[in-house]
């Protein structure tokens, strides 16, 4: 559970849902378990109402994935190191007076391509939470971490971090959103 203390005057302010009636707090698969769920291709099935109230947090299908070349050979199949995607993703939401605090979580894989080597692979992620008019109200930055080890074709990762902004009361919550995405200008994506 997430728990987010508001100090106003010496006293604590109550929790208020600026997206309507329902439930203050939304959770997601456990953070421990995104790893193993990024492992299984198939769906994961969300609890009727998870989510509800709760920002969305998305990758659109050009930012969930980044394949890297050898230098040189953007674009040339035969020369692709490895290849990440972002698979699963989750959130739970804490409300408080004008603000929503969103624990997010994301998982995925990395496959070797024919270039590539058992190893350790580092991805940089930008993450960022956008409002009415797609206007950013938070972002983030971090790097992803996969194992790939030798004889197997993939690496998963895992991770979970949280982020708070504003919110308007009365606002929908599909006018608010959290984008995550691969970061493109890395050396050697395409």
């Amino acid at each position: 559970m997430l728990v987010v203390p508001v100090i106003a005057l010496g006293c604590s302010a109550p929790k208020l849902n600026p997206f309507g009636s329902g439930s203050n707090e939304v959770s997601g698969p456990p953070p421990d378990q995104l790893t193993s769920i990024a492992q299984n291709d198939a769906p994961v099935a969300m609890p009727e109402g998870m989510g509800a109230n709760c920002p969305q947090v998305v990758a659109w299908p050009r930012e969930r994935l980044v394949t890297i070349y050898q230098p040189g050979h953007v674009g040339d199949a035969k020369h692709v190191v490895h290849r990440g995607e972002i698979t699963k993703m989750s959130r739970e939401c804490q409300f408080t007076p004008g603000r929503v605090t969103v624990k997010y979580g994301f998982a995925g894989r990395v496959q070797l391509g024919p270039k590539g080597h058992p190893g350790q692979v580092n991805l940089p992620v930008n993450v960022r939470a956008a409002g009415p008019g797609q206007v950013t109200l938070a972002s983030d930055r971090m790097s992803v971490s996969a194992t790939v080890a030798a004889g197997t074709p993939a690496g998963y990762f895992s991770m979970v971090r949280q982020m708070s902004f504003p919110v308007q009361v009365g606002a929908r919550p599909e006018d608010y959103k959290i984008f995550v995405g691969f970061e493109r200008s890395q050396p050697g994506a395409g």
